[in-house]
């Protein structure tokens, strides 16, 4: 990367790592947004729980990578609250490493595994998704939900991503992303609201992954959950809007509100795309 990428990367991680930190942030992600799931949920019904929702992302994405076991060396990239490495470690055995980078989720984190008796299981590392500390070749699924999207370096996410993987391994996530088709200028105001001046695609990744050789195992697209999705999350901070007032400033919660209706809007728009993804590193 050249100095001013390089730059511009660490401006991007500095604001996301400050966002997550806030108590702000945290009170809303731990009482509204799905508590220990802090992703786009898969929704039977509009008005469902957050936290089934999203749970039920986890379970889709473990379905669609297959093969889970005590012996698959699962990394998490974003991986917030630790409930995907939970319910990896707990249902099939995984050991899972969890990188994130605010140390506020991921003391909350390791305190949960702690609880649940897993913390020999699963480790939390505070870190970025551009500079992974772990060793090349070393993980049979890299797992990461709605986080690639926090990176000012999307390009270089995939190239560890890459590293890291032993062949035949996989790559399993979700990301809030811009339609292929998306018109240039229109989702400013969505950027706005993550501080960032561009999304991924399904055409991005897809062509990443090819540049890499991987093959392309599965791609599911769900645009319309994340529509659902956010509209929801947005319908439970105005039912709630007095109490979260009293946790996260409300500031804090007005421009939430703002910002998931133009996360609505772009959705309605046909603007955005979201969904899960599955490629696999070639075997040689």
């Amino acid at each position: 990367m050249t100095d001013r990428s390089v730059n511009a990367a660490e401006r991007v991680r500095q604001v996301a790592e400050t966002y997550y930190d806030s108590a702000d942030a945290d009170a809303f992600y731990m009482n509204i947004w799905g508590g220990e799931d802090i992703h786009v949920g898969l929704y039977a019904r509009p008005d469902e729980s957050i936290f089934d929702a999203s749970r039920r992302t986890v379970e889709k994405m473990a379905e669609v990578v297959g093969g889970l076991s005590e012996r698959t060396r699962v990394l998490d990239l974003g991986a917030g609250y630790g409930g995907s490495a939970r319910f990896l470690t707990a249902s099939f055995g995984c050991p899972v490493a969890c990188l994130n980078v605010s140390e506020t989720q991921n003391a909350y984190n390791r305190r949960l595994n702690r609880e649940h008796g897993l913390d020999g299981k699963i480790e939390v590392v505070h870190g970025t998704f551009e500079e992974v500390p772990v060793p090349e070749a070393s993980v049979d699924v890299v797992w990461s939900q709605d986080a690639f999207l926090h990176s000012g370096d999307r390009e270089r996410v995939i190239d560890e991503v890459d590293r890291v993987l032993r062949p035949g391994g996989r790559l399993v996530f979700t990301d809030p992303m811009q339609a292929d088709d998306c018109p240039p200028g229109v989702l400013q105001p969505v950027y706005d609201r993550i501080h960032l001046d561009s999304l991924g695609s399904f055409a991005f990744y897809r062509t990443r992954a090819r540049e890499r050789g991987w093959r392309e195992a599965g791609v599911l697209d769900m645009t319309g959950q994340l529509r659902t999705h956010y509209a929801r999350v947005r319908a439970e901070l105005l039912s709630r809007y007095d109490e979260m007032c009293e946790v996260s400033s409300r500031d804090y919660c007005d421009r939430m509100l703002t910002g998931l209706q133009n996360w609505v809007a772009a959705a309605d728009n046909g603007y955005l795309a979201w969904g899960i993804l599955l490629f696999e590193k070639p075997t040689a």
